[in-house]
């Protein structure tokens, strides 16, 4: 069955309301189109009147072209396309009636047809192709019926220079195109909440980059490739990642020995937010990203974020922000990380948790506690950043 589908159309949702960008946005797509489906073969994208339209190399399999595509921000829906290189009638009303017999094992349905002239010299209008068609189709299988109202079945005709008949639309992501809306850096880590924020700033067009603190020996390797997995999982939608993984050991222990114990969460994600920071400002990144949702942890009150935002000056991204935990979990069970997220390697921003962490911390007092750490902490954060190691990570 799947074998007489020779390509796909892609539909887009809110690129169709960007006015005099319209242009540029469809030229993101196509662009997100053929990176995906590159590893797969030899496939040709391109715009035609208003339309995406993928066309297949022969022999290409069929389930892991509509996988990769169903993972494109953008699209909100695609359909498998039969194509006809005539448009003579006759030839487009057999194949039609050969398409609907395959297709429908059952043929007992109520049906309508929709038709569009990319050539408006053709023969016949738009409505006649479907009054026409309709008639057609009712001689050849009497079990069917036209419901135009209500109909169980949509039969559509696109006649351009050869003709092109589908029927059924696979749903995609929506969203807009990678690419489309700058480029954002990630706080990832080996949770749940992380890769969940960093699809959802992606889905809005948004380039992603990465950023994970390792604390060896207190993490193990297994928790590093955890995060490495959870980004491979995330690239599906989001393109290639480069993850930056910033050894955070010495500045951990720093903060351990010199700050006061129910302060040191905060303080040390003061310290991952101005090293994410400068990492993404020398990566020409816009904006950071975080997991955060609001009073989920301790570190995620309303002081508490105010006092690590403090320490930023690119924006800070928050889509969990209003989200409850089974809300996110829902999501990173869509996008497939959510076995990945529970499996127990624990990392950085699980050790040395205070017994008491404090809830409500005041700016003016985690500078206070900096003050102590200023002999040594520059030169740290420096080291970290120049000694990070940078991985380059696609979907398998």
């Amino acid at each position: 069955m799947e074998q007489m589908y020779r390509a796909f159309l892609i539909k887009y949702g809110e690129i169709g309301l960007k006015g005099k960008n319209r242009g540029y946005f469809e030229d993101c797509l196509v662009k997100q189109v053929r990176h995906v489906l590159a590893p797969l073969g030899e496939y040709h994208v391109a715009k035609e009147q208003g339309r995406v339209f993928v066309e297949c190399p022969e022999g290409y399999d069929y389930e892991d072209t509509v996988k990769a595509i169903s993972k494109v921000f953008g699209i909100v829906g695609f359909s498998p396309v039969v194509i006809l290189e005539s448009t003579e009638w006759d030839d487009i009303t057999k194949k039609v009636g050969d398409y609907v017999d395959a297709l429908y094992e059952d043929k007992t349905f109520t049906f309508k047809c929709f038709a569009k002239r990319g050539n408006k010299d053709y023969f016949k209008t738009s409505p006649e192709i479907c009054a026409d068609l309709g008639e057609a189709l009712l001689n050849r299988f009497p079990g069917i019926s036209v419901d135009v109202h209500n109909p169980q079945e949509s039969i559509f005709v696109e006649v351009r220079n050869r003709t092109y008949i589908y029927s059924k639309t696979i749903p995609g992501p929506g969203g807009m195109p990678v690419g489309s809306n700058g480029k954002a850096m990630l706080l990832l880590s080996g949770g749940i909440d992380s890769p969940v924020a960093g699809y959802m700033i992606s889905k809005r067009g948004v380039y992603i980059d990465a950023t994970y603190f390792h604390s060896p020996p207190y993490t193990s390797e297994r928790a590093k490739q955890k995060v490495i997995d959870l980004a491979r999982i995330i690239s599906a939608y989001t393109g290639p990642i480069h993850l930056n993984v910033v050894n955070f050991t010495d500045i951990q222990m720093y903060i351990y020995e010199t700050c006061p114990h129910e302060e040191l969460t905060i303080l040390m994600r003061r310290y991952m937010m101005r090293i994410a920071e400068a990492i993404a400002l020398e990566k020409d990144c816009l904006a950071l990203i975080t997991g955060e949702s609001i009073g989920q942890v301790a570190s995620q009150t309303m002081q508490s974020l105010a006092c690590t935002n403090a320490v930023c000056t690119l924006p800070v991204m928050r889509p969990l922000i209003g989200f409850d935990k089974q809300e996110i979990v829902a999501i990173s069970e869509k996008i497939e990380s959510y076995e990945t997220s529970i499996l127990p390697y624990e990392d950085c921003c699980t050790l040395y948790v205070a017994d008491h962490p404090v809830t409500k911390p005041r700016i003016r007092d985690m500078e206070k506690s900096e003050e102590l750490l200023k002999e040594k902490i520059d030169d740290m954060v420096k080291t970290a950043i120049e000694t990070r190691e940078i991985l380059r990570i696609v979907p398998e």
